[in-house]
């Protein structure tokens, strides 16, 4: 493989990307197709994320798809995002014998989607460039299973967790406490990061999940904080069948949405729903460090009954004239109490962010739902805030280019 693409491959790559506005989606399902027939390729992903015509992988994966053809003479702006996938990858033990599978089935996409279209030299270009990338993450990969495996504490693989407590936070949300089964040490995280489990489910092919871990790193267990969705079939294993003594099968902390370092500006976190998870274990952190620096945690959710972990963050902000949380209840029950249960009624709404929060100041920590992360997002930057304070985090598929 060269070690820089030659200029007319990048030429023939960036001409498909007419077409791939055009019919990217459908040359990814069909890709998805091929690779599905190979149950050890399948069992790679996310299945959760490819469900019917509105699965939300295949539309990601046409976005970075799309990225990579459009940026391909520019690939510092893809530095992020592969990352991200590189992150992705370890988390779900992605390994470079798996790469070739993705590249057959996607220039075989092309070829069946574009017919004639798609010719001999334009497939030989789609087949260089997508070996130039693959050989980027294995690279990257190489590098984060290397040091995992170095760590105290570390491991590489499936390493099997048990279930020490159980700790029901809300009325959808539990807490599960994790220690190895070996008894050994456990790598100390970066807070926000987050353990991708192997689950068995009676019926169903290998699952795999992510769930972040939402407590300091303590080289001794992790806690992962599940919300159970309705029609969410790892949650709803989690809250029925996970007991003390239960065996999982657990990678090692993956992730780069994490607390940076030590903070020498003031910190605002920033959470709705179950994005409270990451969120906490950073505020759990800056506890521990007793840092100097301003801290905010707003948490947005629907009332009292939903709220999480309410009663731990308060305490951890009192343990600190610098630390100050702020919560928001949209829907709050008959019988709350304004300045007992919750601070605001409503929503965080970006009138609000921008009017009290430190703006050109803070670094912001976000993670939630899309829409909560798009709205905060969004007034941040109307509001001038610089793109490199604000870090955020959202459930759901990334842009892999592998799996998800």
């Amino acid at each position: 493989m060269a070690e820089v693409l030659g200029q007319r491959t990048i030429e023939l790559v960036k001409a498909t990307v007419p077409a791939l506005e055009e019919h990217g989606l459908v040359i990814v399902r069909e890709m998805y197709s091929r690779l599905f027939q190979n149950e050890e390729i399948r069992d790679l992903f996310n299945q959760s994320h490819h469900g019917g015509e509105e699965g939300a992988q295949p539309r990601a994966l046409t976005g970075a798809i799309m990225a990579y053809a459009s940026n391909i003479d520019n690939l510092s702006a893809l530095a992020p995002a592969v990352e991200r996938i590189a992150q992705k990858h370890v988390g779900l033990q992605i390994l470079p014998e798996h790469y070739p599978y993705v590249g057959e089935a996607l220039l075989g996409a092309i070829k069946q989607v574009l017919g004639d279209a798609a010719t001999d030299e334009i497939l030989e270009a789609w087949g260089e460039a997508y070996g130039f990338l693959a050989n980027i993450l294995i690279a990257r990969e190489a590098r984060v299973y290397e040091e995992l495996e170095q760590a105290d504490g570390g491991w590489t693989g499936w390493r099997n967790f048990e279930v020490a407590e159980v700790i029901p936070e809300s009325s959808v949300i539990t807490s599960f406490i994790l220690r190895p089964q070996d008894r050994g040490a456990v790598i100390r995280h970066k807070p926000g990061q987050y353990l991708t489990f192997w689950l068995q489910i009676s019926g169903q092919p290998p699952v795999k999940r992510n769930y972040s871990i939402s407590n300091a790193p303590n080289g001794e267990f992790y806690r992962i904080s599940v919300k159970r969705e309705p029609q969410g079939l790892a949650s709803n294993w989690f809250h029925d069948n996970a007991e003390p003594g239960t065996l999982l099968k657990v990678a090692p902390p993956a992730g780069e949405f994490f607390l940076e370092g030590e903070p020498e500006r003031p910190i605002v976190l920033l959470s709705g729903g179950v994005g409270l998870t990451p969120l906490l274990a950073m505020l759990e952190t800056l506890a521990a460090k007793e840092v100097k620096v301003p801290v905010d945690y707003i948490h947005g959710t629907h009332n009292r009954d939903t709220h999480a972990m309410r009663t731990h963050s308060h305490k951890l902000a009192s343990s600190a004239a610098n630390f100050r949380v702020i919560d928001f209840h949209q829907s709050p029950l008959e019988g709350e109490v304004a300045g007992e249960d919750y601070d605001h009624a409503g929503i965080i709404t970006a009138d609000w962010l921008v009017a009290n929060t430190p703006l050109g100041q803070a670094d912001y920590y976000i993670c939630g739902p899309r829409p909560f992360l798009r709205a905060a997002v969004s007034a941040l930057s109307l509001a001038g805030v610089p793109s490199h304070h604000v870090h955020y985090e959202f459930f759901g598929p990334a842009d892999e280019l592998l799996a998800a």
